[in-house]
């Protein structure tokens, strides 16, 4: 009977049992939906706690994709805070004299200590041009500079990538002026649950294809060989 069933595409389940099944699915739902709930919560006051930066650091890397990230990290290596910048994620065209003009700061001092990452189009892509460039400079703290809604998922990618290179959070924004709408922090925690997981690592990459030569510094600024 059960077999004759399927074959009409309908399987007949003993009601005791199909009641079993729909309370265990429901169970399921709820209690992925309190632990969701639960882990939102401690998500909004973590990203919310102020940090304290080391005197110096090897390097930062400011994660482009946001208002006051490139500011903030050019301010950091004008202050002395670090020796050099990656900025990751600035495209194939973006050039250092465009992000200090837009940023309201004369690059022309820093140039030599500065490196734009033309590649990056994620976050994942963020940490695999990070441990390309700390590799080469041989950088063993680095100020990691980003939104602070963005935080989480960028040290859960940045430090797989960068084993041994001790990292200090340095988010912007986040003020009453600049808090993000409560879906968008939502989106971000579920991406952050995905990236915790290890999931984007099987995800196709988005990543621009790279460049005949990687972008070196020189005396005038960062160009490509």
């Amino acid at each position: 009977m059960m077999v004759m069933s399927l074959f009409r595409g309908r399987i007949h389940w003993p009601r005791p049992l199909r009641h079993r099944v729909v309370g265990l699915a429901i169970g399921v739902v709820v209690t992925a939906a309190l632990a969701w709930s639960a882990g939102f919560a401690w998500f909004l006051l973590a990203i919310g706690r102020p940090v304290a930066l080391p005197s110096h650091a090897d390097g930062i890397i400011a994660l482009t994709g946001g208002a006051e990230r490139v500011e903030t990290a050019l301010r950091l290596l004008a202050e002395g805070r670090a020796d050099r910048l990656l900025v990751s994620g600035t495209g194939p065209v973006t050039e250092l004299a465009t992000l200090g003009r837009l940023a309201g700061i004369d690059t022309s001092g820093l140039a030599n200590r500065i490196a734009l990452g033309r590649t990056a189009a994620s976050t994942r892509g963020n940490a695999r041009e990070a441990a390309d460039w700390v590799r080469k400079k041989d950088i063993a703290s680095l100020i990691v500079v980003t939104g602070y809604y963005h935080m989480p998922r960028a040290l859960a990618e940045l430090q797989p990538a960068l084993p041994g290179v001790t990292l200090y959070p340095f988010p912007v924004g986040g003020d009453s002026s600049h808090r993000a709408a409560l879906r968008l922090l939502a989106e971000e925690y579920s991406k952050y649950l995905v990236a915790l997981a290890g999931v984007t690592a099987w995800l196709p990459p988005r990543e621009l294809p790279p460049r005949e030569t990687p972008p070196r510094e020189t005396r005038h600024g960062v160009t490509s060989s």
